[in-house]
């Protein structure tokens, strides 16, 4: 009996560990008609990394329609878009810059790619953006992430 007691509390801890680990992992689609699939996205406070997969379900190559994925204080958005014209695509269109809480590479149709990030120093009340620096297409690919 105690021998199956363990193996149910063990169960349970591990689906715990793996749905919190799930919550923790976030996917975003963009596409070819500049469009992120979600406006907003959010991770409880227990996270204290999170992993985003961007897709990019469209056809085109990452030099004519490309996408990426950033995130920044909402204050400092604008900013780091200007930035990233002058970074150009070999810097993915991301600035060197200490506004930049994450970003992934550049990709095209059909191509996915992920970051990890620290939520260290984020905090629930906090404002944050996500947004797309590929030039012309933080206007319509952006929304609000949050720590809930």
């Amino acid at each position: 009996m105690r021998y199956i007691l363990s193996l149910l509390a063990g169960s349970l801890l591990f689906v715990a560990n793996a749905a919190q680990a799930n919550e923790c992992e976030l996917t975003i689609d963009s596409n070819d008609n500049m469009r992120f699939d979600k406006k907003e996205l959010s991770v409880p406070a227990s996270c204290s990394e999170v992993t985003l997969t961007l897709t990019h379900s469209g056809k085109l190559d990452k030099k004519v329609m490309g996408h990426n994925w950033v995130l920044s204080e909402a204050g400092d958005m604008q900013s780091v878009v200007q930035q990233g014209m002058s970074a150009g695509l070999e810097n993915n269109y991301v600035p060197e810059s200490d506004a930049v809480i994450a970003a992934t590479d550049v990709v095209g149709g059909g191509e996915e790619t992920s970051v990890t990030f620290s939520t260290e120093g984020m905090s629930a009340d906090g404002e944050y953006k996500f947004f797309c620096t590929f030039p012309g297409h933080s206007a319509i690919m952006q929304g609000t992430f949050s720590i809930k």
